[in-house]
């Protein structure tokens, strides 16, 4: 791989015109995307092309990689059907219609290096966490692709009276997507929520939205938290349990969560996401100080 571009990956979203309309899927390649906690140990043999109806051509959203993965230079850009960056965070829209929501991927299953969009850099691209100037990664793998939910945003203004008054973290809503396949960095999926886990991290509201992507073969057989338990056994006590310790091997105390440390429902995580979608939009107008985060 080149030390400045890597290969182009591209993934195609519906955008607001898109509600409704099927996609069709071209075959998948079968090179895996595998990030190990140890740094340089990175195959990046991948292309997925998801393909919309040839009018809505335009409506593509291609993403970019720029530098090479595991430096502090690496970004991955989103581009729309003109070449022109955009926003994975602000750009991409969130809702597709029919209780159906957009998932940008920052973290692909099975996989240690903390990705995560960049809320203060203009364009938002997806970066490497860093710490001190050192590339951030998680004590032991993801078991989950993770991301956020575009136009959401976590307001630290709000102190949240149903978990402990806890104000938000600043940053889009976070995904755990609960599906098979190893989803790849930047790419957009298609999901349902399922249900919600109140993480309280460092005395911040950390939303957890447990979804699962249309495309998965199980997906017709859970909508609720409780399908979850009966077709994913043990899934959303996994997913609490991981969250709550990944930060214990670093030296620092387990995460807690509100809502009597239980995932709540669909309909609650619906909640969720309506509100922080309207903070999104409050933050957009302007309405509260955006302090350092991009608006671009």
């Amino acid at each position: 791989m080149a030390a400045t571009v890597s290969a182009t990956r591209f993934t195609a979203v519906a955008a607001g015109a898109l509600r409704g309309l099927r996609w069709r899927c071209s075959p998948p390649d079968h090179h895996a995307l595998l990030f190990s906690k140890r740094p340089g140990a990175v195959s990046l043999n991948h292309r997925r092309r998801f393909v919309a109806p040839s009018a809505l051509h335009k409506a593509d959203i291609q993403a970019k990689d720029e530098g090479q993965p595991e430096t502090l230079d690496y970004r991955v850009f989103f581009l729309d059907g003109s070449g022109k960056k955009i926003s994975p965070w602000h750009d991409v829209p969130l809702h597709l219609g029919d209780g159906v929501f957009n998932f940008v991927v920052e973290i692909p299953k099975e996989t240690s290096a903390k990705m995560e969009v960049a809320t203060d850099e203009p364009y938002t691209p997806i970066k490497q966490d860093t710490k001190k100037g050192k590339l951030r990664y998680y004590p032991y793998n993801i078991n989950w692709n993770y991301g956020l939910l575009p136009q959401t945003w976590e307001d630290p203004s709000f102190a949240n009276a149903e978990v402990e008054g806890a104000l938000g973290d600043n940053d889009p809503v976070d995904v755990v997507e609960i599906g098979e396949r190893q989803a790849k960095i930047g790419e957009i999926l298609k999901v349902k929520p399922l249900a919600a886990l109140a993480m309280i991290d460092e005395g911040e509201l950390d939303w957890k939205i447990v979804a699962i992507s249309l495309d998965d073969p199980r997906a017709s057989l859970v909508n609720d938290a409780d399908d979850v338990e009966k077709h994913f056994p043990g899934t959303l006590t996994a997913i609490r349990d991981w969250f709550r310790d990944y930060k214990i091997p670093d030296g620092k105390p387990a995460n807690r969560f509100g809502l009597g440390n239980k995932a709540a429902n669909k309909d609650y995580a619906l909640k969720v996401i309506t509100e922080t979608n309207e903070s999104w939009a409050k933050l957009m107008k302007r309405s509260v100080a955006a302090g350092e985060l991009s608006l671009v």
